[in-house]
């Protein structure tokens, strides 16, 4: 993001006695950053939210009541007082992980200060990540849908192209997205900033003239509109959940921004625009029920109406960048989590790690986000696939967020139980009135979701039995290295680096190569790529060596979840700690495996095969590790599974 530029600035110049003047400077661009990045989603769900909400309360009439009104109102508002505020901007952004936020760092983190029932942790990750991708679907399609359509307004002769031009919109972004965020992020702030801004100041005239609309700040409303609805009440809080969708990436962007940006500008921009606009909406359809038809763009004098729609779809198009971002983070989470097989990671930005294009995934958004366009056809037929996944995932953090509390904050279950359950209990709540909707769209994002959480969860349990089978069949290094030094085999110069991801094993490609060449280089080097649960390692733990004997040592690599792996640039490392080694005469060896499933598994045959498919789409390790592909020897073996 162009805002991780801002990083820099915040922690250099505090060195040379500058430190204030910058920092302050720093902490501004953050919070215009994060503004344009985390708030992208949350900050267009007045587009439709309100009008789902109310016209879910009034399903009983054509108009809708100005009672009905409040009570949706104070349900919205309180909503979001209640579930971002409280929950994400008070509580979870201070549960990090290393300064990472999201789904799978707060899995890293309670799975690490849990003992027991590590694997119920790691399967609420699986959950939470894997409904992130529907959401990562949904939310560019119905963004930009909603914003599109206000043309209608203008004219209904533009009714039939809303589908057109909402599909061009979404070719375009994904097609830029290889250029990488940075380009684009850089005017992502100010963009969203005018956004929050105009609407804003559209609803203040509307208020003015309707300030009874005002009580809906009262939660008695929104309490009694639940008592007296029975059933509708509870199918309206299922669309009220839209105004709170975009929550999550408050807490998945933390890492980009820091706590304290994201904190200032939900506080003192974000949220008082939103609550005006939502007022503003209400004031409206309090005075004309028939404005319910699409309150939000009704606000506007006809001839703001079109720079409207322009104003809209930019700022749909940078809701739906963040979603996509957030995607490849997640990705690339998942695979160093062991959850994904290796995919094609490219960075976009020398400076910023964070910057990230994933080809393979970009491909499998941008499908599936065209396929929903063209089956639902408008925003409201959409909305109501959109709440299930969001909710699944607030359900999962809530419930990992209480692990960390009582076992990294260190509080009695009690009094974490205590904090937790009443936002679960919320949760739940909407989580309930969400399922509701399942066979009017939300079978989508379960779908996706059972589609995501089926492949990750067979990629984690296929490569445990793969490496438990693997290890029966390889021999025990140190026992190998004892035979060879005292009847050592024909030796030639140079260095053999064997890669292997059980250091205490001789590695594959190393059996190979002694029984088919019978001979060995001057110096061997085992060597380990370990995955660490926190988002990013200290340079100085970054390798680790061991001298097994005079032509054999072990090194160990170290990366974090939310770093790439690069192998000869960490070995650089290396040679400081005094490992003697030219990279062009030394040659990287890799056993390629090639799997045939076996007659008796720990998976059902299906599974086994899935597996066998999984594995043949990874990317290659050379490629992965950025290892010179001039320099490596791959050495094939069969294995069944």
């Amino acid at each position: 993001m162009s805002s991780e530029s801002a990083v820099t600035a915040v922690e250099t110049p505090a060195a040379n006695g500058h430190g204030e003047a910058h920092s302050t400077a720093g902490f501004k661009a953050l919070m215009l950053g994060s503004i344009g990045v985390v708030y992208g989603d949350i900050g267009t769900s007045p587009l439709y939210a309100l009008r789902e909400a109310v016209v879910a309360a009034s399903s009983a009439s054509a108009d809708a009541a100005p009672q009905a009104v409040l009570g949706v109102l104070s349900l919205i508002l309180w909503a979001l007082f209640v579930v971002v505020t409280l929950k994400y901007v008070l509580i979870l952004l201070r549960a990090d992980n290393h300064g990472e936020g999201g789904t799978l760092a707060l899995m890293a983190l309670a799975q690490r200060a849990v003992t027991k029932g590590a694997g119920a942790i790691v399967l609420l990750g699986i959950i939470s990540g894997a409904l992130f991708y529907g959401d990562a679907v949904i939310t560019p399609a119905l963004s930009v849908l909603s914003a599109i359509e206000g043309i209608k307004l203008v004219t209904a002769t533009f009714d039939p192209y809303v589908v057109p031009l909402t599909i061009i919109i979404l070719v375009v972004l994904f097609a830029v997205q290889s250029r990488g965020t940075a380009s684009v992020a850089a005017f992502f702030g100010p963009v969203m900033c005018v956004w929050f801004a105009v609407i804003a100041v559209a609803a203040v005239p509307q208020i003015m003239r309707h300030p009874e609309v005002m009580l809906a700040l009262n939660p008695l409303y929104a309490v009694s509109f639940m008592l007296h609805h029975g059933m509708i009440g509870f199918v309206t809080l299922g669309a009220v959940f839209l105004a709170v969708t975009g929550a999550e990436a408050l807490y998945a962007d933390l890492g980009h921004f820091g706590k304290r940006p994201i904190q200032t500008a939900w506080l003192f921009i974000v949220l008082p625009s939103l609550a005006l606009n939502y007022l503003g909406q209400g004031a409206l359809v309090i005075a004309d029920p028939k404005a319910i038809e699409n309150p939000f763009f009704l606000m506007f004098p006809d001839w703001a109406l079109i720079p409207m729609v322009a104003l809209a779809t930019l700022a749909t198009v940078i809701a739906s960048q963040a979603v996509i971002t957030g995607a490849y983070s997640l990705t690339r989470q998942a695979i160093q989590l062991g959850l994904m097989p290796r995919f094609e990671i490219r960075h976009t930005s020398e400076s910023h790690s964070g910057q990230i294009y994933i080809p393979r995934i970009n491909m499998l958004l941008f499908i599936a986000v065209i396929l929903l366009v063209l089956l639902f056809r408008s925003s409201s037929a959409l909305a109501s696939a959109y709440g299930i996944s969001v909710t699944g995932t607030m359900v999962v953090t809530a419930m990992m967020g209480f692990v960390v509390i009582w076992r990294v904050w260190r509080w009695s279950p009690i009094a974490a139980a205590a904090l937790i359950a009443p936002f679960l209990f919320l949760d739940l709540t909407f989580l309930a009135a969400n399922l509701l909707k399942v066979l009017e769209g939300g079978w989508v994002p379960l779908a996706l979701g059972g589609i995501v959480m089926l492949l990750m969860y067979t990629w984690r349990r296929g490569s445990r039995l793969l490496f438990e089978k693997s290890r029966k069949l390889e021999f025990p290094l140190a026992d190998l290295v004892a035979m060879l030094e005292k009847r050592p085999p024909q030796r030639v110069s140079g260095t053999a680096v064997f890669l292997t991801s059980d250091p205490d094993s001789a590695p594959t490609a190393l059996m190979h190569s002694l029984k088919h060449y019978k001979v060995l280089h001057e110096k061997n080097v085992i060597l380990t790529i370990e995955t660490a649960p926190t988002p990013r390692i200290d340079p100085s733990e970054r390798v680790r060596m061991e001298q097994l004997s005079a032509t054999f040592s072990k090194v160990t690599l170290k990366f974090g979840f939310m770093e790439s792996p690069n192998v000869p640039k960490t070995l650089a490392i290396a040679r400081k700690l005094g490992w003697q080694f030219d990279i062009m005469s030394t040659s990287f060896f890799l056993s390629r495996r090639a799997l045939k499933p076996a007659a008796h598994s720990g998976m059902p045959r299906w599974q086994d095969l899935l597996f066998i498919r999984l594995s043949r789409s990874a990317n290659d390790a050379t490629d992965y590790f950025q290892i010179p592909t001039g320099r490596v020897v791959e050495v094939g073996t069969q294995v069944t599974i």
